[in-house]
């Protein structure tokens, strides 16, 4: 199979530092949010967790008036098993760095329930999915009946892994369900996240990856041979929309490619 970066829809962006990195992507997302805001009446958006977005969450939260926050809809790409007030909780990292400091309804904003059984956790966000964007409930593995969002954003581990899709796991090989509950050994513990196929749905999905410890990773994940199984990022090949991989001049600094 061709490598990652061959897709007409991809683009590859490098900056010179972090804090450049997070003002374009803020700007684009400010951007894209009035788009969609003007055209459907709404904005969904998945977040991701880790250092990383929450930079870009503080700087966004400065730009509140430039966003009809109202119409804004936030879900999350990946959850740990953790209650929403937790350290580790994904969710707690996003309200505290952004959500708590925008004028957005708590009944805009879906977090996945960290705190439940995983499977219980994992099946009740599909079926929050299913009720916002209109889908049918039990029809299957196709992809007509998953969620489509706006804009899912993302990060890379050093590992290779994207959301909660973690190398060798057995949400790799989820087509079914839109949300699945994981069990990462190498972790010894539960990760609720979207699979693979909700997320090649989306309008758009940015990775932001920062850190000279991802470079030899991403150099992979981009330019070698596919192998999923090893490098979870590389699930990540929508079909229709745009994909998008914001980079420091750190982590792509062993790629051949920048453009």
């Amino acid at each position: 199979m061709q490598p990652v970066n061959s897709g007409p829809m991809l683009e590859i962006q490098v900056f010179p530092e972090v804090q450049a990195l997070n003002r374009e992507a803020a700007q684009r997302l400010v951007k894209l949010a009035k788009a969609k805001i003007a055209a459907t009446g709404r904005f969904s958006l998945a977040l991701s967790g880790g250092s990383t977005p929450q930079k870009l969450y503080s700087l966004l939260a400065t730009y509140k008036e430039q966003i009809e926050w109202s119409k804004v809809f936030i879900f999350f790409g990946d959850e740990r098993c953790v209650p929403p007030d937790h350290p580790e909780s994904n969710y707690r990292m996003a309200n505290e760095a952004l959500l708590s400091k925008v004028p957005i309804s708590p009944e805009n904003s879906y977090r996945m329930h960290g705190e439940d059984p995983p499977e219980e956790a994992a099946e009740a966000y599909a079926k929050e999915l299913e009720r916002f964007f209109g889908l049918e409930h039990g029809n299957g593995p196709s992809p007509e009946n998953f969620p489509s969002f706006d804009l899912i954003l993302l990060g890379m581990g050093a590992d290779g892994h994207t959301a909660s899709l973690f190398p060798a796991t057995s949400a790799l090989h989820e087509h079914g369900r839109p949300v699945t509950a994981n069990f990462v050994p190498q972790l010894k513990t539960e990760r609720l996240t979207l699979t693979a196929p909700t997320i090649n749905r989306a309008a758009q999905i940015w990775f932001l990856v920062v850190g000279e410890d991802k470079a030899s990773t991403l150099a992979r994940v981009l330019e070698g041979e596919y192998q999923p199984q090893t490098y979870p990022s590389q699930l990540i090949r929508p079909q229709q929309g745009k994909l998008i991989w914001m980079l420091d001049e750190a982590a792509a600094a062993k790629l051949t490619k920048k453009t």
